[in-house]
């Protein structure tokens, strides 16, 4: 009986053993290498919420914003950006009547101090509120030339040219276009009498500085006074160059708009940082004839 016990209890310490050594054997060795996480990568983090900004700009700034885009969805690929591109003066009127606009990037002082509250110039009649002025800079600078078809059969090589029987028609933005109020100043600067050339049907005018560019493309007209920024995008002979003398400087201000939705107002104050501070961003800018002044 003792013999029995004595085997059974033999048994049992052989079988405990066993296992006890089956799972050592099999166990993976414990590391001391920490956990990774499963977290992803900074770089990887989530870009945000969908947001998407609706940017109003001179329409001489398509080429360049257009390009932009593409390159903004590296940097932010949660907004989408949606141009509106038309004259200074169509846009502001377009804000003043209701339109979002999270963004306004005008051609002109004129344009924007309209709906600026803190318009010292007295051009924000209506007492408009609808920038953010704390957000207001300079953005770019232009400069207004004057620019002939490819063939220039009229041989036009200056803006005093558009005095001379060289002259049968020329294309102008009209007066609510900035363009168009830079191209009478051109003209009063050297005594050229706009009425005398309309009065000879030698005027025709476009609602925006891109209908002027396209006319002289076309060689539906001698010659067009636009920006560089367009005879660059156009691929436009450009024969003058207005001086300081002839007409202002030509100035774009940007702003972040009061018309634009609450939550968009934050990401439309990086996109317009982004335009004067990313060095790809400047050089799309500048490749086209902008000078970027931020």
């Amino acid at each position: 009986m003792k013999k029995v016990l004595s085997l059974t209890m033999a048994l049992a310490m052989t079988a405990s053993l066993a296992a006890c050594g089956g799972n050592s054997a099999n166990a993976p060795a414990e590391s001391t290498k920490p956990a990774e996480s499963t977290a992803p990568a900074a770089s990887e983090a989530p870009a945000g919420d969908p947001v998407e900004l609706t940017v109003f700009a001179a329409a001489s700034m398509e080429a360049s914003l257009t390009k932009i885009a593409d390159l903004y969805k590296d940097v932010a690929p949660n907004v989408t950006l949606t141009y509106n591109f038309d004259s200074s003066g169509t846009l502001k009127t377009q804000i003043q009547e209701g339109a979002a606009c999270d963004l306004f990037i005008s051609a002109g002082q004129k344009q924007m101090n309209a709906l600026d509250a803190a318009d010292t110039t007295g051009t924000n009649e209506d007492g408009q509120d609808l920038v953010y002025s704390d957000t207001r800079i300079d953005l770019v600078q232009n400069k207004v030339v004057l620019a002939v078809p490819d063939d220039n059969t009229k041989d036009i090589q200056s803006f005093s040219d558009l005095a001379t029987d060289k002259l049968n028609l020329v294309c102008l933005g009209n007066d609510d276009v900035p363009v168009g109020s830079y191209s009478l100043d051109i003209l009063k600067s050297l005594d050229i009498d706009i009425t005398e050339l309309e009065n000879a049907g030698k005027v025709t005018y476009a609602s925006n500085v891109s209908e002027v560019a396209t006319q002289v493309k076309e060689g539906a007209v001698d010659c067009g006074i636009i920006y560089a920024t367009d005879a660059n995008t156009y691929e436009l002979t450009v024969v003058d160059e207005a001086t300081g003398d002839m007409c202002k400087k030509v100035i774009y201000p940007a702003a972040v708009m009061k018309s634009g939705a609450e939550a968009s107002k934050e990401a439309a104050e990086d996109f317009l940082t982004y335009l004067h501070t990313d060095a790809d961003a400047i050089a799309v800018l500048e490749d086209v004839g902008f000078t970027v002044l931020q």
